[in-house]
């Protein structure tokens, strides 16, 4: 099954990295609809298409507004937005109020709550456990047998999320900031470095993936990928349009 990280950044895109996507092209699944989430369409290999929100920050929602098209197009006979009903009355009531995007699309608003379980393509089980952050979050994890991956952001690391994402194969997990800056991360609700390395080497993650990363800093390594790798070697920093096998 391939997984395509259509945006890896945070906060704002840049030249390198747009805000946060993640998409299965061969089941239709998306998780978050950042600015990557433009790159959908062309991907795509159903029709039909099921977005799981984390929260209703911008970064990780306004890309919905970028799949009109296609739906009004027949192109995508269906899309389900799945998110708590926190999320799902944020993006309805302000991303697309009528001063800002005056055509609704025609979306099936699907709610979400911790723990909550939903059957997913391929025979596989998504869960969601809440997360710390200003103004809440979900963290996903989605089984299928011989295989499983977890998507965590935003959050600060360590968390109370240990156990949800035991023993997974895949873990995706942001980390905006190298450790020098642990503070800004404490403040702002979101991850550093060697707290994502022992997160992913104390769940037994089989490979970790690095999203999420501070805009302002688009070079190769924004984080210290070799402090990371110390701890915990199978890590990588994602890259917009990497796609990997699960």
């Amino acid at each position: 099954m391939r997984l395509l990280f259509l945006g890896t950044g945070g906060y704002h895109p840049n030249e390198r990295r747009h805000t946060a996507s993640l998409l299965f092209p061969d089941i239709g699944l998306a998780l978050d609809a950042g600015t990557g989430f433009f790159r959908v369409q062309e991907r795509l290999q159903t029709d039909t298409l099921d977005v799981f929100l984390t929260h209703a920050h911008l970064d990780h929602i306004c890309g919905l507004t970028f799949f009109l098209v296609p739906v009004l197009r027949g192109d995508v006979t269906g899309v389900r937005v799945h998110g708590t009903a926190r999320t799902l009355t944020a993006v309805r009531q302000h991303l697309f109020a009528e001063e800002l995007f005056p055509v609704v699309p025609p979306f099936d608003w699907c709610e979400l709550s911790a723990k909550m379980e939903v059957q997913v393509a391929a025979g596989g089980r998504l869960s969601c456990f809440d997360l710390e952050h200003p103004g809440g979050s979900l963290g996903y994890r989605i089984d299928w047998p011989h295989r499983s991956v977890a998507y965590i952001t935003d959050t600060t690391a360590p968390g109370n999320y240990l156990e949800f994402i035991r023993n997974v194969d895949v873990l995706i997990h942001e980390c905006y900031f190298p450790d020098d800056m642990l503070e800004w991360a404490q403040k702002t609700g979101h991850s550093s470095a060697t707290a994502v390395a022992k997160i992913a080497r104390d769940c037994g993650a089989k490979r970790l993936y690095l999203v999420h990363s501070d805009p302002q800093h688009p070079e190769d390594d924004p984080i210290d990928l070799k402090r990371i790798r110390r701890i915990f070697p199978d890590a990588g920093l994602a890259e917009d349009l990497q796609e990997i096998e699960l």
